[in-house]
């Protein structure tokens, strides 16, 4: 089977995502030429996990789809996209929580300076985390990357801001007056597992909080993406544009 032959996007979800593609065919020069084969070479490197040398001659020289994915990356081309594609209203249910991603030994190295490029140790060494908010049918709508060893209730402030929900589940970790109080603030029910050193202990509804299981599902499904399952971008922003794209296929399917 010719790589050609496991193509990602059909053409109904090509049309989709193709209105929201920097230039066309008809674009001077090369940025708007070809731009379904560029968009299926990166989601073929994403997919695969492949280094980027090894892309397949089919979609062109690596370098170039390289440097054109940074540039998107760095543009914030990728997270316009997933935005567009993922503008379901449905926000009855909001779920957090996170995820430790093991990096490969190439993702360190990038140059020193004051962007934080979300590598720490953890338990499993070199890491980053991805830090997720989904929404009632298991959809990511927000994402956040931090270094792994990072905890995980600092980030859901992030997580859920201006987005409204009726309800918003996270697990024991998340078990804080001040967060209890911000989602109160957005008029929302907490269900929360109550953390066992707590004096007072609030009531969860357990039927409800059955449904978190959906944000596993969710992590589960973009870990199928290799590049994503374990990180080899230096960057965060790089990476970070790799778990975008990921998470829009998720929509788009």
């Amino acid at each position: 089977m010719g790589v050609l032959d496991r193509l990602i996007l059909r053409d109904d979800q090509w049309e989709r995502m193709s209105m929201h593609i920097i230039g066309d065919q008809r674009t001077r020069g090369s940025s708007g030429r070809d731009n379904r084969m560029f968009v299926e070479a990166v989601l073929w490197i994403v997919r695969t996990g492949s280094p980027w040398r090894d892309l397949p001659d089919a979609f062109g020289d690596w370098n170039s789809v390289f440097r054109r994915f940074s540039r998107w990356s760095r543009k914030g081309v990728w997270w316009r996209i997933f935005a567009a594609m993922s503008d379901d209203p449905d926000f009855e249910y909001l779920i957090v929580d996170s995820t430790i991603i093991r990096a490969h030994q190439h993702a360190s190295g990038a140059k020193k300076g004051s962007e934080d490029q979300a590598l720490g140790c953890s338990r499993g060494g070199l890491s980053t985390k991805i830090h997720m908010a989904v929404r009632g049918l298991g959809c990511p709508v927000r994402f956040i990357l931090t270094a792994g060893q990072r905890g995980d209730c600092p980030q859901a402030y992030t997580l859920i801001e201006g987005l409204p929900a009726k309800v918003v589940m996270a697990d024991a970790a998340y078990d804080a007056d001040p967060l209890r109080q911000e989602i109160a603030d957005k008029g929302a029910i907490a269900v929360i597992p109550n953390n066992p050193s707590r004096a007072l202990k609030y009531p969860i509804d357990k039927h409800l909080y059955a449904q978190r299981h959906l944000i596993e599902c969710c992590f589960s499904r973009l870990k199928q993406f290799r590049r994503v399952a374990t990180r080899f971008e230096k960057t965060a922003r790089n990476y970070l544009a790799i778990v975008t794209i990921a998470a829009t296929v998720l929509w788009i399917r």
